[in-house]
């Protein structure tokens, strides 16, 4: 499925569009009854089985690998138009043309980004079908009434997207609150596509609806099971973050490859504009995170223990450590940025004092609790547990570390934005000291309760870390709340010199790419592999010759050569958009 990535027809803007969305409706067709086809010949050429086997890579890797590829094509064609969107209501509101252009510009990637998205989607359907058709079998009987409901969504999905393409033009001016409600269809439909899709995900790690014998008695407790809200809002913020860091990246290509002045300034504010709705949706990512693990935890406390503090649990000092560079890499970016900003040198006495406070974080977030040593080394220590680092290795450190780093974030990207400004209203003084009070409280609040996490017991301490998301949470809120009337008509120091900046900050934008993508392949290894030989877990086991925890060296290596597929293929969308844009 996908819009049309090349140039509008010429010609009636009715004709094209009725033109593009019979061909989009075409295309899923063709794709569906290939799919069902094929699933069809498959179920009448093999022997009936509870399981089949696959040579070379086998099962579970054969559909790991299309499944993930599936899911970081579908988190790009659901980040890039809610990226899309915003920006397109930011031009409306500003009336500047390039915000139009630059949501035009994204929205053309998805061209052959959808296409590869629903095939990818096909051949999993026909691998489920063929490895694994008693589980499948089974989903189904429970699930039945959503896939109806799927093929639905993905239908509508592709009119409302070559409506939103073709009708770019024609709904300019006065009717472009007509184009933007066409934007806000496709991102609902996306999201309801997405809500579908994680009840049969979380279904599989947290069952409800179904009685002891294991069936079904209650499609809506099955869908809306306990982890499938937290793990619907954590993908939505994590679609965003990824559709803003994909298209920045794609900023930073074109930045590179850029052969003027003019061309480096365009694509270096793109750059900026993809960078700052990732980053602002990557803020607040790890209270979801934190949302989502406390519901597997209330679901089952064996399955959280195994996630955080068993076979694991090493998982998660790397997925800190990829964390504690993503917030570097955009602090970094966003320190280069301030190169180019008249007036930005004011907040430069800042960097230091914040960059120690990401690394301590960094360093804190990044220390096991239980270090691997020899005999002699444990015998030293007493034990597993380092007698000092020990301390910074349990989560009410982490947890501490973690939010100070989000403020510490946040308050870069707020300086950021203030660089050039200058507020002119009578109250500056006491607006920027309740701000500054506001940030030192959340800071308090975070330090006072990690510090008094470690004299009370630990159902206590669970609690605490609350209090600090909301600490943050509500500092954040305040400060914004604050600064957008402290900066109305403020005066500026001069006009940002867009393009006048760095060549090494567009690696960060490429670094920040690839980190989300990496990371949400390594999340979803530890969200899928803590249910270990469970299909569903605690219900329905699985029984195949594939029903085993793989070494995390190997998990992190197939991994890898995802992440490096994925962007094998993202760079043939790169160019496809290159293409298309000269053709422009």
């Amino acid at each position: 499925m996908g819009v049309d990535g090349g140039v509008p027809a010429s010609g009636p803007w009715l004709v094209r569009t009725i033109t593009g969305v019979w061909k989009g409706v075409f295309k899923v067709s063709v794709m569906l009854a290939m799919t069902y086809l094929a699933a069809q010949l498959l179920s009448a050429a093999l022997p009936a089985a509870d399981y089949r086997s696959l040579p070379l890579l086998g099962n579970r890797t054969a559909v790991w690998i299309v499944a993930e590829l599936h899911l970081m094509f579908a988190a790009f064609v659901l980040g890039v138009p809610i990226f899309a969107l915003i920006t397109e209501i930011i031009g409306m509101a500003t009336r500047e043309r390039r915000y139009d252009d630059l949501a035009r510009e994204f929205t053309r990637l998805l061209a052959m980004a959808y296409t590869l998205t629903a095939v990818l989607g096909c051949v999993l359907l026909v691998l489920f079908l063929a490895l694994y058709p008693k589980f499948t079998t089974y989903m189904s009987s429970i699930f039945k009434p959503t896939w109806l409901l799927y093929l639905v969504l993905i239908f509508g999905e592709v009119i409302v997207a070559y409506l939103y393409w073709y009708t770019w033009d024609a709904l300019q001016g006065a009717r472009k609150r007509w184009h933007i409600l066409i934007g806000l269809l496709v991102n609902l439909w996306g999201t309801a596509l997405l809500f579908v899709a994680d009840a049969w995900v979380t279904f599989m790690m947290s069952p409800a609806g179904i009685d002891e014998a294991n069936n079904p008695t209650s499609l809506w407790a099955a869908a809306t099971n306990l982890t499938w809200m937290p793990i619907n809002i954590h993908r939505l913020l994590a679609n965003v973050a990824f559709g803003g860091a994909i298209a920045a990246a794609y900023a930073a290509f074109r930045f590179l490859a850029a052969d003027s002045d003019e061309e480096r300034a365009r694509f270096d504010w793109m750059g900026y504009v993809g960078s700052f709705i990732a980053i602002g949706a990557f803020i607040p990512l790890p209270f979801a995170g934190y949302w989502l693990g406390r519901e597997i935890y209330q679901f089952s406390e064996q399955m959280g223990v195994s996630m955080m503090g068993g076979g694991f649990s090493w998982l998660w000092i790397l997925q800190a450590m990829i964390i504690g560079s993503l917030f570097f890499a955009a602090n970094v970016y966003l320190w280069l940025g301030m190169g180019r900003i008249p007036g930005g040198e004011r907040y430069t006495r800042f960097q230091v004092p914040m960059m120690l406070v990401l690394t301590l974080g960094f360093l804190v977030w990044a220390t096991p609790r239980s270090i691997i040593a020899t005999g002699a080394e444990m015998a030293a220590m007493g034990g597993s547990h380092h007698p000092f680092l020990g301390l910074f290795g349990v989560m009410a450190a982490k947890n501490t570390a973690v939010n100070l780093m989000i403020l510490t974030t946040f308050l870069s990207f707020m300086l950021y934005r203030r660089g050039n400004r200058v507020p002119t209203v009578s109250w500056t003084l006491a607006g920027k000291a309740a701000q500054s009070l506001a940030i030192l409280i959340a800071a308090g609040v975070v330090v006072g309760y990690g510090v008094y996490s470690y004299f009370v017991p630990s159902i206590v301490r669970i609690g605490f870390s609350l209090y600090q998301v909301a600490a943050v949470l509500v500092a954040m809120a305040v400060f914004v709340a604050i600064d957008i009337p402290l900066l109305k008509g403020a005066r500026e120091i001069g006009v940002i010199r867009w393009g006048a900046i760095p060549e090494r900050a567009q690696y960060a934008l490429f670094f920040l790419a690839i980190s989300f993508t990496w990371l949400m392949g390594l999340m979803g290894y530890i969200r899928s592999g803590i249910r270990q030989y469970w299909h569903i877990y605690g219900r329905v086991a699985d029984e195949s010759a594939n029903a085993y925890t793989m070494t995390h060296g190997d998990a992190t290596l197939i991994v890898s050569s995802i992440v490096v597929v994925f962007f094998l293929l993202v760079s043939a969308v790169f160019a496809m958009a290159l293409r298309d844009g000269r053709k422009v």
